[in-house]
């Protein structure tokens, strides 16, 4: 299997895990977004909870020149370590939540 292969594998095998703990009620469907010919990658909160509207993206992974960039991480885990320890490369994951100028100063890539 090739690297953008296994990285799709990787991204999707996280969403569906973390999503399956979700804890949404009835009225707000989880969503996992997983168009592996674009290669965007999302876990959404869609619905209601009472007269509020709910349009939620909690995690959010792009596949970009090879490189998989986290977007969004409204979370508590670490899908960048995650990721490392699945055996993706640390300069192959870009913070893309986090600055530009700020990206050189983390252990991963900088795009």
């Amino acid at each position: 299997m090739d690297k953008l292969a296994k990285y799709r594998e990787y991204i999707q095998t996280l969403l569906t895990r973390y999503a399956s703990d979700d804890k949404s009620d009835h009225e707000v469907e989880v969503q996992l977004i997983l168009d592996a010919e674009r290669d965007h990658y999302q876990w959404m909160n869609v619905g209601w909870q009472g007269s509020n509207r709910i349009y939620r993206c909690i995690i959010h992974f792009d596949i970009r020149d090879g490189k998989i960039w986290l977007q969004q991480n409204l979370t508590d885990q670490n899908p960048a370590e995650e990721l490392v320890a699945m055996g993706v490369l640390k300069e192959d994951i870009v913070l893309g939540l986090q600055p530009p100028y700020k990206r050189q100063y983390t252990e991963y890539g900088i795009a």
